[in-house]
């Protein structure tokens, strides 16, 4: 049973854990649940698209969805799986982790966790089963790990005019994009340009290319063998050390060590 047909049977049992590795469905559409979701991504990139918002979750990453937020998720590679685990919530004010969506580099102690619990993968697991005690201890380490969440975020916009100008962004990404080179594109003062972005996405027209351009690298150093150097090119970026840096601010990680990860 995949996870879009398990969907009615997370919330049946509100004080037990319900536990599903997907590893077919790429799409899962609008849906939200009444206990916290912890997820963990190997082998690709996962998207959360949450109130005109859309997270990026690489691999070796986690992520913490609280209890009653609709989100649709996207799976964006073949070989990725998403393991995940439904916690009961009756005791989540315990931590303001558990009220916060968050993604987190995982921890090899945290990876090792998460896999173990593939032995009940499609279970719901009850306080009366004797592997309950193990999920209980996983979701209380949660707050306790190094949990600085990635600022990964893509505003998305249903506005006609916007549209035109992020496909152009991104469909360019690899020359030079500047608010003025944009703005005479569309024949737009930049003054204009930037309240557009403003009002529609509430980031500015650089915080948005600046974020662009790291998803598309993200993907690239998850989806390809091209190198480093080679995806920074993609990128727009004319260093490899210029891409690291702005790299690291966003991920808290080299785009070297994402790489090394991954290949094992």
């Amino acid at each position: 049973m995949g996870l879009i047909a398990s969907l009615p049977e997370i919330d049946k049992q509100p004080r037990s854990v319900f536990v599903m590795h997907e590893k077919s469905e790429k799409l899962i559409p609008l849906h939200t649940h009444t206990k916290g979701q912890l997820s963990y991504v190997e082998g690709g990139i996962a998207y959360i698209t949450i109130d005109y918002k859309t997270y990026i979750v690489p691999a070796h990453h986690y992520f913490w969805i609280p209890k009653g937020i609709p989100h649709i998720l996207r799976i964006g590679h073949s070989g990725t799986v998403l393991r995940s685990i439904y916690f009961y919530a009756f005791n989540d004010k315990a931590d303001p982790f558990y009220s916060r969506l968050g993604i987190y580099p995982a921890s090899e102690l945290l990876i090792q966790m998460i896999s173990f619990t593939e032995r009940w993968d499609g279970k719901m697991v009850s306080p009366k089963d004797e592997n309950f005690e193990f999920l209980e201890a996983l979701k209380n380490v949660l707050p306790k790990l190094n949990n600085r969440a990635l600022p990964i975020i893509l505003p998305i916009t249903e506005d006609p005019r916007l549209l035109g100008i992020l496909r152009y962004m991104e469909k360019n990404i690899t020359g030079t994009i500047t608010l003025k080179s944009v703005s005479e594109q569309f024949g737009m003062s930049e003054r204009s340009m930037s309240r557009l972005f403003q009002a529609n996405l509430h980031v500015s027209f650089l915080q948005y290319f600046k974020t662009l351009r790291m998803i598309k690298a993200l993907e690239l150093i998850l989806k390809t063998n091209k190198t480093l150097s080679e995806i920074a090119f993609a990128v727009g970026y004319d260093t490899l050390g210029a891409f690291s840096n702005t790299f690291y601010d966003f991920t808290h990680s080299r785009p070297s060590d994402l790489r090394k990860s991954i290949r094992g």
